[in-house]
């Protein structure tokens, strides 16, 4: 099982957005070690619904900084993190369902990996940004 690490090529140099990108990762990682260890339905369910919704909230935040300094990448940046978290939801509603089948983990583990090249790129981005306002 891949299990994903916070790393410095991670660090946005914005405390709150690397300390809720720390909290993401543990989440995920809950979720995976759930689903690998054949956990039942109930935690993964719990995990899978705090998932989503700390992805809803952090989104949350980072518009919410976005806006506040008037960053020029806030819509497409938005439009990211709308497409993301539905996309989160379908995946997430599918292992809820079937449980963890080998496609739905597979499906789980790509679009982590958006997400970790996101956070390397864009919210990198806007973390240079945030610290020169």
């Amino acid at each position: 099982m891949v299990k994903y690490e916070f790393t410095k090529s991670l660090e946005t140099g914005n405390a709150i957005i690397d300390k809720e990108h720390r909290e993401l990762i543990q989440a995920v990682n809950k979720l995976l070690e759930a689903c690998s260890e054949g956990k039942g339905r109930s935690s993964m369910d719990e995990t899978i619904q705090f998932l989503n919704n700390y992805v809803n909230q952090h989104f949350s935040h980072e518009e919410q900084l976005q806006k506040q300094c008037s960053y020029p990448g806030l819509p497409a940046h938005r439009a990211f993190h709308e497409n993301y978290k539905k996309t989160l939801k379908e995946i997430t509603s599918k292992i809820s369902v079937s449980g963890p089948t080998i496609i739905e983990l597979g499906n789980l583990n790509k679009h982590i990996s958006v997400l970790i090249a996101h956070i390397k790129t864009e919210d990198k981005k806007l973390g240079a940004f945030l610290n020169q306002s």
